[in-house]
């Protein structure tokens, strides 16, 4: 059993609060985690309104099937969120 984890850190330049950083990454956590079936965290920069670390892991016994699903999760998250991910980072255990 292979277990990927999808970090992105993302900044989110026309927020101004915290609570409008929480409602951006709760779009798009809702929209990751119903399409793909996925977990899914905040797991930096709680306590800064533009900044945060996500992260997103899955299960398979295809390494291939994790990383294309990563990759479309990404290309959606790029497409979709009012910000810049400034970093994404794969890694599997």
């Amino acid at each position: 059993m292979i277990v990927g984890v999808l970090f992105l850190e993302i900044f989110f330049p026309q927020s101004h609060s915290l609570k409008e950083k929480r409602k951006r990454i709760l779009r798009l956590r809702n929209r990751v985690r119903e399409k793909y079936n996925v977990a899914f965290a905040e797991l930096d920069h709680h306590d800064k309104w533009q900044r945060s670390k996500i992260g997103i892991v899955t299960l398979n016994n295809d390494r291939g099937l994790i990383e294309s699903m990563f990759n479309r999760i990404l290309d959606e998250a790029e497409a979709s969120i009012d910000g810049e991910i400034i970093n994404s980072e794969i890694q599997y255990f």
